[in-house]
């Protein structure tokens, strides 16, 4: 990174998970820019009494953590939920830097993925049909990319959770009400055009607008739809997730092969594309994905060749 560019905070979310969480950390430690960033931590408070002993000895660790160039904890007193904690403490952070890279307590990072987001951000700060970045990829065994492809990154119309960082002016244009849902709901062109970035999506906004579940994510996806913007990805990938262990609040089948057996990203990024292409063929790869009959046959691919790697050691 240039020294004169203002890195972007990093904005981590916790609740319960000790374990996951000093995983998080020490891989974040170990990033390059580390002792130049700022690390703010938001640690939701106890959904109960059972939950007070977890949450107390999390942040305990908590206020111990350094290696960065500063360490700022909001600790809730009440239950959030992971929703209204992102969505206020991303508001918070980001109208004071004008741009932030939010993680979850789930995410092992490689020590070159705050150098690609804090390039991405900066390469595409101007660049208005940009919504996000994210440093995760699927494996490269199963994102197949055109042979004339040479780009390190690529552009995808669905946004990512799993590690993402945004700017305020992106942020600001966000419909956390979804005014428009009635509309969406009687249109079945819509809805086929909002599900090319997964056949999860209308389902899962449906369940959000019904209550069952209260997802930021959903409703941060369906804004990047309805305004046309588009999210950067690594072609090969700085995050692995670990939450998929049935030990997260959101995760009830443990499908943590298909996300954290990858290899990282230990390469710094090079210079980035700014007029990136758009390709449908990387597209349908990425979004295929997260279609429910795929993640089967993807989460039994794994499972196989994460069998043969440890057999050939």
């Amino acid at each position: 990174m240039n020294k004169s560019e203002k890195l972007a905070p990093i904005v981590l979310f916790v609740y319960n998970r000790l374990d996951h969480t000093k995983q998080t950390i020490k891989a974040l430690q170990h990033n390059t820019l580390a002792n130049q960033s700022v690390l703010y931590i938001y640690s939701d408070g106890p959904k109960n009494k059972d939950a007070e002993a977890v949450v107390t000895a999390l942040r305990d660790y908590l206020k111990s953590i350094d290696g960065f160039k500063d360490v700022k904890l909001f600790e809730r007193e009440k239950n959030y939920g992971l929703a209204k904690n992102i969505i206020e403490g991303v508001t918070d952070i980001i109208h004071t830097y004008g741009r932030a890279i939010v993680l979850e307590d789930d995410l092992i990072t490689s020590k070159y993925f705050l150098e690609y987001m804090n390039k991405a951000l900066e390469t595409y700060k101007h660049t208005g049909n940009i919504y996000s970045i994210t440093g995760f990829n699927f494996s490269t065994q199963f994102i197949k990319y055109p042979a004339d492809y040479k780009d390190d990154v690529f552009l995808n119309i669905r946004p990512m959770s799993w590690s993402w960082a945004t700017w305020k002016d992106r942020w600001d244009l966000v419909d956390w009400a979804i005014s428009d849902y009635d509309e969406f709901s009687k249109n079945s062109d819509q809805q086929k055009e909002f599900n090319k970035g997964g056949t999860d999506l209308s389902r899962m906004l449906k369940n959000q607008m019904k209550g069952k579940i209260n997802s930021w994510y959903i409703r941060w996806t369906y804004n990047a739809y309805k305004q046309k913007k588009l999210t950067i990805y690594p072609r090969i990938s700085y995050i692995n997730n670990i939450g998929h262990d049935i030990t997260g609040t959101h995760c009830v089948e443990d499908t943590n092969d298909i996300y954290s057996h990858m290899e990282l990203n230990n390469s710094p990024i090079g210079e980035l594309t700014f007029d990136l292409p758009f390709n449908q063929e990387i597209v349908n790869s990425f979004n295929r994905g997260f279609n429910t009959n795929y993640l089967k046959i993807l989460k039994r691919k794994l499972k196989k060749f994460s069998y043969r790697l440890r057999g050939s050691k």
